[in-house]
This record gives structure tokens, sequence and C-alpha cells, in this order.
């Protein structure tokens, strides 16, 4: 078989990194699995083909700044450990694995047969995956390992489905406006969130239950786009997407300082900007901003408060909405990624705010 050599490699990688020896019958099914998504592409498929599936992106948050911060040793046993909890829920859900885009997985449902619940796998498999993130963190923090937190997007349409390369190296994959526009979607997305594209929203509207929609401008888009998150499935079984833990938190009036990049597809701009921040959570600030910036785009904080005197700490976040004052922008931001010692200095400062009031 073609991919053998491969579908070994990626067995023992699984192994290795769950620290056991698989037994026959794990290495058995695993390599079943694996043939389904890695081997020959579906009879027939060797021309490219228009078809109607359901792509899934999943991405980690802030995953730059973990591999800051990070050996690189460490940061392959990290995502080993969670790609390989995450391929076995995509394998159940009967979804094949397109690709891994480094700390990304696209995973495409109805690609060598098309199925009436193509959508209803996918959006099951989406809630599984973030209810499968708890799991993961508490083996990391067994191992001194930093907490992961996943944003995932699914939409909906039509793909061109062929082979891409040449007789040296080639693939078979899909393109086309909806793959980019899943990767938009994707993007967009919170830690622990699964946001949703107005047609896949549309076609499960009968078993899902979603968040208000949330309007976005997205590259390549000339009108906006509805974004829908997702916060329950009843198929196959009622499944709802666990709420992220350090959203819910105390919030504390502040003011001090901050300063700030934006980021251009996970670029760092060079130019700086200051700030004021007039609330703080644990997840979170409130902040006057000298720009408006676009709902859910991205900036890096750097965060100065008196508790922090001696330490400055790069935070990355979202913006999640913005409203005008008379000379400034107030803005609320979503931290995406923020090491160990940041948290702990803001859990500190705000219990030390509270314990004044």
């Amino acid at each position: 078989m073609k991919h053998a050599e491969e579908i070994e490699r990626i067995i023992d990688t699984v192994g290795k990194s769950l620290e056991m020896q698989l037994s026959p019958i794990q290495r058995s099914r695993l390599h079943q699995a694996l043939i389904k998504s890695l081997d020959e592409p579906p009879q027939g498929s060797e021309k490219p083909q228009s078809k109607q599936i359901t792509i899934l992106l999943s991405d980690l948050r802030g995953f730059t700044a973990l591999a800051e911060r990070y050996q690189p040793r460490v940061i392959i046993e990290i995502l080993n450990f969670y790609f390989s909890r995450m391929c076995e829920i995509i394998f159940r859900f009967d979804g094949r694995i397109d690709k891994f885009m480094g700390d990304s997985i696209m995973a495409l449902f109805g690609l060598a047969e098309q199925k009436q619940d193509d959508l209803e796998r996918a959006v099951a498999c989406a809630v599984e995956m973030q209810r499968a993130m708890p799991e993961i963190n508490a083996d990391n923090n067994k191992h001194g390992y930093p907490r992961l937190f996943m944003g995932i997007g699914i939409n909906t349409g039509q793909v061109v489905a062929g082979h891409l390369g040449s007789e040296l190296h080639h693939e078979y994959t899909v393109i086309g406006d909806e793959v980019n526009l899943a990767s938009r979607i994707e993007a967009y997305s919170l830690r622990g969130q699964v946001l949703l594209s107005e047609r896949s929203r549309n076609l499960a509207k009968d078993y899902i239950e979603c968040g208000p929609p949330n309007q976005v401008q997205v590259k390549g888009k000339q009108l906006p786009v509805s974004l829908h998150e997702l916060l329950a499935t009843t198929r196959p079984r009622y499944l709802e997407v666990p709420r992220v833990e350090s959203r819910r938190s105390p919030r504390v009036a502040v003011d001090f300082p901050i300063t700030f990049h934006t980021l251009q597809d996970k670029e760092i701009s060079a130019q700086r900007f200051s700030g004021r921040a007039v609330d703080l959570s644990y997840n979170g600030l409130l902040a006057n901003l000298p720009l408006e910036l676009q709902t859910l785009s991205d900036i890096r904080i750097t965060l100065c408060t008196s508790l922090m005197s001696e330490y400055s700490s790069h935070v990355y976040a979202k913006i999640l909405n913005t409203e005008k004052q008379e000379n400034n922008w107030l803005s609320r931001v979503e931290f995406t990624s923020i090491d160990d010692a940041g948290q702990a200095a803001i859990k500190t400062y705000i219990g030390q705010a509270l314990s004044r009031r």
C-alpha cells in the first residue's frame, strides 16, 4: 500500500505521545482508521470533481505565543498528544483528515461519499473535540505543560476535489471559495468556541442551538458574513459545547496604561499604539483605544500595572466589540493567550482590588 510507511510512522508517534505500548488490537484499529484518511482517494475521483462537503477547521488559540516560550521538543510532545486525541474523535465521526497545518487540523465530511448526515456528524465531532480539551489539559498539567484552548470553524458548500502536485509529490485535497471561508470563520473563533457559517447553520437549524449571529467583514467577501456560535446539538444525542471556565470571572474597575500592536495573518505590525484599561477580568479587559479595530481582529497587548511594576506580560487577544467615544473607541477585549505568570498576576491584582471594596 502506498502510505504503509507513513501509517506505521503515525501509529508509532501516537504510541509515544501516549507514553504506552499500543496493543495489536489498538494498532489494527488505528491502522484501519488511517487507511480511510490517508490511502488512495475514492474510486472514480481521479479527475477533479465538484462536491458538496462540510469543512471543519480547528486551530489552537495563542499557539504562536506558546511556541515562543517552550523548547521545540516540548512543543512536539504537546502537539502529538493533542493531535492523537483529535484524530481519534474525527475518525469516530467518519471524518477524513485532509491535512495538519502547524497546530491546525482540516477535516472533511462527505468527501468519499456524500451522506445526509455529513453536517450532523461534523457538528457533533466539533462539540466532542471541545469536550476533550479538559482531558488534554489535565494531562498537560501533570507534565507541567500549559493549558491549550482551541477554536473551530465549520462551513458547508461546493468545492473542487482532485489531485494537486506533481509526479514527485501530490495529494488528494479540496480547493475553492468555501474552503477559504471555512478558514476565515475559524480565524474569528475564540478559545472554546465553535463557529458556523450561515449556510451550515441554516442546514442544521432543526437540531442545533446557537447564540446571536455576529456579522464580520472577511477577506475576499464584499458583504459582511454572519457567524453563529454553536452552543449545543441534539444529534446523535444532546451534546453541549463546554463553556471555557476562564470566561467566568469577577471584574474590577482599573486605570492603567497598555500598549498594543495589531496582527494581520498572525504577523505583528511594527507600529505600536497606546491605550488605557478601565475594566479588568481574568480573561479580558475594557480599554479606551486610539483607533477603531474590527470586531474579532487580533492584537498583542503589553500589560503594565502597579502590581506588575517589574513585570511586563505580552498577551494575545481579540476585539469583541467597540464603541465610539468622544476622542477614542471603548473596546471589549478577550485574551486568547496569556502565560501562567501573567494570569497569576492578574488574578492577584483582581483579588486585592476586591478585598479593598
